[in-house]
């Protein structure tokens, strides 16, 4: 590290060429390219993409993507009459000649029972428009091309929207470089009211937003060889800034307050990346261990969103350990605020933390004097805010959650009002059918399925032929609720478990439950039973990683346990939120819903690395201290003392980058924003400022308990820049018997 911080001050030119031609580079070759984000994935041997492949195989035309077309008549007509319908014939020739669409149902008008696509009250109809391929909504020109083509029937007296996976590619994305610039914005004002500098502002911003302009380019190319969906660049910036900024924060502040040790620049900024570079590296690798641990998961949706995501954090560790140094280098003393300078040059040369003045040099003595009570507040209080958390119901929010200005809300909207909710997911019974005896068991399947509590409509499409001889028969099964439903959930499991098996019993026809809310209940049902498999394994590494840097068992234990503390607190603040519907006003929340059925793998695995950070920043610095004295106790109070205030203002950094973006329109991306920033606030202040060194002064020499044999046979690493403490490793036999072990 010294090595690398020295090169890159003393080459600083060359390191800013090097960024300036990366950033330029990946982002000119990705626009010329182009990217091929896309959201689709599969799920291998889960009952909805079988009938999807029986499907595809017996009618390939009929198996692609469905949207619907949803008009409403107002001003005294109705949908039947001849103006209405010449409108809607109009629009629905042309909307035959966009790429890809390979049918559409009849008029409704035309249908033997008008009801099942016409309201009641006649005001409102839909039809059917399939496509001859899936996952097609990565195409934004065909979106936009495909909503014109069936927008062209509106008028003064009718109105029409379009509902479906392609048609919400055509909604307006803004809300990406909005949130950015927000939490750029916010990051600048804390940082400048940290450090009183212009340089030390600025410094921080610059490495991160280089380096993620860099990444977002990679990753552009990437997704030509991964699939990554379309959120993939928000949710980059989302991490990648939150963790850039603070990287970089932590160097710049360690290198100040060389500086006012009366180190000069190129000593002081070795010795910041020595220090603090250390832990950044460190911190960054189990971040993206974290990440990448959801390879573990087999879920492919999931891989390129791990690989985006790791690319994004670890190329902002190597700005803020490369190009934040040689930054540095240019600019000098400058980095200091006028005050600091006025101090130095009249009181002289001083270290931070040591003294017992000021806020946190007397908090940490505050913590040292009464730690239980401080900690079983702390503790109260987030194992309160982390209850909700056994209430999680895990789904896929349905477009009733866009914007109320898009044609997908408009559309469900109209549905809903119309028909019912449930006709804005409708459930596909893909039966097989061996021979034309069997056809009374699936009559009988669609007489019962009728009768279901949640079933509002079945409707039966003729029978598709297949290769081998067989049929395909598809039932329609409307719900009486809304996709995102527990209900609806309910139904799927109801209609797999009970009422199908009854129903095709004794007979040879075989049914599967499909269609794109049945392929989401069951990539919940796949991520929920893979996840206890994943948590593990990144709690395992991590506790693995932290024993070899801190050669101790207690340290790793306690991270554990406290970061799965914070993650629950940030779930249980999700399921308030989102689930719940507790201030959803303020967040911006139209409906209660479940929560992403992938959400608690991808914030897991950032919250953990991110808790990790802040572990290993404390902790490394408490280790540092005690490498000189061998007194557990001073260590604590002298590293909490001079890192409080920089890991605060890292997690107000992060909570207001992160909070930014839950002014997005994506529901997904607040859950995202709302999660972390409530994880981190969690974690920093209440947890690593509080809980954490509170254990730490009543373990005492406890902390750093490693037995001498497994010191002996494991391999050494480092986030301190000298060797070992002098008493390290803490043996039992070397303990006092005043200093009780863990237990």
């Amino acid at each position: 590290m010294k090595s690398l911080a020295s090169w890159c001050v003393r080459h600083r030119r060359w390191v800013l060429l090097f960024w300036l031609v990366a950033l330029v580079g990946a982002s000119f070759i990705s626009n010329a390219v182009g990217t091929a984000y896309s959201n689709s994935f599969t799920l291998p041997h889960t009952e909805s993409i079988q009938a999807l492949s029986l499907l595809q195989s017996a009618a390939p035309k009929q198996s692609g993507d469905t949207e619907q077309i949803v008009f409403q008549a107002s001003g005294g007509t109705k949908v039947t009459d001849p103006a209405v319908q010449a409108s809607v014939d109009q629009a629905l020739t042309k909307v035959a000649g966009v790429a890809h669409v390979s049918n559409i149902s009849p008029r409704p008008w035309a249908l033997p029972s008008a009801s099942s696509h016409i309201s009641p009250d006649g005001t409102i109809g839909f039809v059917t428009v399939t496509f001859n391929q899936v996952n097609l909504g990565n195409n934004t020109s065909l979106a936009k091309q495909f909503v014109t083509a069936a927008k062209t029937a509106q008028g003064s007296n009718l109105t029409v929207a379009v509902a479906g996976q392609l048609a919400e590619a055509s909604n307006p994305q803004s809300f990406g470089g909005i949130s950015t610039l927000l939490g750029v914005f916010l990051a600048a004002m804390v940082l400048a009211f940290i450090f009183r500098s212009g340089f030390a502002m600025a410094l921080p911003l610059i490495s991160a937003l280089a380096s993620l302009g860099t990444a977002i380019g990679v990753i552009g190319l990437l997704s030509h060889l991964l699939k990554m969906p379309q959120f993939s660049v928000e949710l980059v910036a989302l991490i990648g800034l939150g963790v850039g900024v603070d990287y970089a924060l932590f160097i710049v502040t360690r290198h100040r307050q060389g500086l006012i040790a009366g180190n000069d620049t190129e000593e002081s900024i070795v010795n910041a990346v020595n220090t603090s570079g250390r832990a950044v590296l460190f911190a960054g690798i189990i971040v993206c261990i974290a990440l990448l641990g959801m390879f573990a998961l087999g879920v492919s949706f999931l891989y390129g969103l791990a690989v985006a995501a790791a690319i994004g954090v670890a190329f902002t560790m190597l700005a803020a350990l490369t190009l934040l140094p040689a930054f540095l280098g240019f600019i000098g003393p400058k980095v200091l605020s006028r005050h600091q300078k006025r101090e130095l040059a009249t009181t002289g040369p001083r270290v931070v933390g040591s003294g017992n003045t000021g806020f946190w040099p007397r908090y940490a003595g505050l913590i040292q004097r009464h730690s239980v009570v401080p900690a079983v507040l702390a503790l109260i209080a987030i194992v309160l805010v982390a209850l909700p958390f056994f209430s999680l119901r895990l789904g896929n929010s349905d477009q009733g959650n866009d914007p109320t200005s898009t044609t997908t809300r408009q559309a469900y909207d109209l549905l809903a009002k119309g028909f019912g909710p449930g006709f804005n997911g409708p459930l596909e019974l893909v039966t097989v059918n061996p021979g034309a005896a069997n056809s009374q068991v699936i009559d009988q399947l669609a007489k019962v399925v009728k009768t279901q509590p949640d079933v509002a409509q079945v409707i039966e499409v003729p029978p598709f032929p297949a290769k081998d001889g067989t049929q395909v028969t598809l039932l329609q099964v409307y719900p009486s609720s809304s996709p995102q439903d527990a209900a609806t959930a309910n139904l799927i499991t109801q209609l797999r478990t009970h009422t199908i098996p009854q129903v095709v019993s004794g007979s040879n026809v075989a049914v599967y439950v499909g269609g794109n809310t049945a392929i989401f209940a069951d990539f919940s049902k796949v991520l929920t039973s893979k996840l206890p498999l994943f948590i593990g394994l990144v709690v395992v590494l991590s506790f693995l990683l932290l024993a070899l840097v801190f050669r101790s068992l207690v340290i790793p234990l306690t991270a554990a346990m406290m970061n799965l503390l914070s993650i629950g607190a940030a779930f249980g603040v999700l399921v308030a939120v989102f689930q719940w519907g507790w201030l959803s006003a303020i967040f911006g929340v139209n409906r209660a819903g479940p929560v992403e059925s992938f959400l608690p793998v991808m914030l897991f695995a950032i919250l953990f690395g991110l808790s990790m950070d802040y572990e290993v920043f404390l902790v490394s610095r408490i280790h540092e201290e005690w490498t000189k004295s061998g007194d557990s106790r001073e260590a604590v109070r002298k590293g909490l003392a001079a890192t409080g205030k920089t890991i605060t203002a890292a997690a107000l950094i992060m909570i207001l980058v992160f909070g930014s973006f839950m002014f997005g329109g994506q529901r997904v991306i607040k859950e995202f924003g709302l999660g972390l920033a409530a994880g981190i606030f969690m974690d920093a202040v209440v947890i690593r400022m509080t809980i954490v060194p509170a254990l730490m002064f009543l373990l005492g020499r406890s902390n750093w308990w490693f037995p001498a044999w497994l010191d002996r046979i494991l391999p050494r690493l480092s986030v301190d820049p000298e060797s070992a403490p002098p008493d390290s490793p803490v043996d039992e036999t070397s303990l006092p018997e005043s200093d009780p072990l863990p237990v």
